[in-house]
């Protein structure tokens, strides 16, 4: 029996077949790229959830020890101890009512809410936050103070990173 041998020929895929493969990859890429896009999103949206839970902590710290809300009384004027430096803003609403939330907030105070970078026997409260977080929808690390009475009824627009209300003590992200 004498069989014919036919010599092994190398066969590559047909053009339809890669166009088959390079349809699906096509496909599959549609549907998860825009997963990703959605994971930025939602990372933002947990980050300004923790800076808020963090900054509302803050305040509430700050209210149960001076029994008042940042930003509504001076953080100025105080005697600080040698070689530190005296809080900022008169407080209220506006750019002095910032700098006193700020300054009250990551300084060391005293109860009537003076602040100062060092402390001593009389500033002996605080720091609550090591320093203002930044909101991450528009990098921002500043404070609107107003006190309108309630927050819920300002729109944001984006101009600072958050908005604090010193008659009810409301805070939000400043971002649309």
């Amino acid at each position: 029996m004498n069989m014919e041998q036919r010599p092994a020929t190398n066969r590559g895929f047909s053009l339809v077949e890669l166009l088959i493969v390079v349809i699906i990859l096509a496909i599959l890429a549609a549907i998860v790229v825009p997963q990703f896009a959605d994971t930025t999103n939602d990372a933002r949206a947990s980050a300004i959830e923790s800076n808020l839970a963090t900054m509302r902590s803050a305040v509430q710290l700050y209210r149960q020890a001076h029994a008042a809300l940042p930003g509504a009384a001076t953080a100025a004027g105080g005697t600080c101890p040698a070689g530190s430096t005296a809080g900022t803003g008169t407080g209220g609403a506006g750019a002095e009512g910032e700098l006193a939330f700020i300054s009250q907030l990551t300084l060391y105070s005293n109860i009537s809410g003076q602040a100062c970078t060092g402390t001593d026997a009389t500033f002996n409260l605080g720091p609550y936050l090591r320093e203002i977080p930044v909101n991450p929808v528009n990098n921002l690390a500043t404070i609107e103070v107003v006190d309108a009475g309630i927050l819920g009824g300002l729109t944001p627009d984006g101009g600072h990173g958050w908005k604090f209300d010193i008659v009810s003590g409301e805070l939000i992200a400043d971002s649309t």
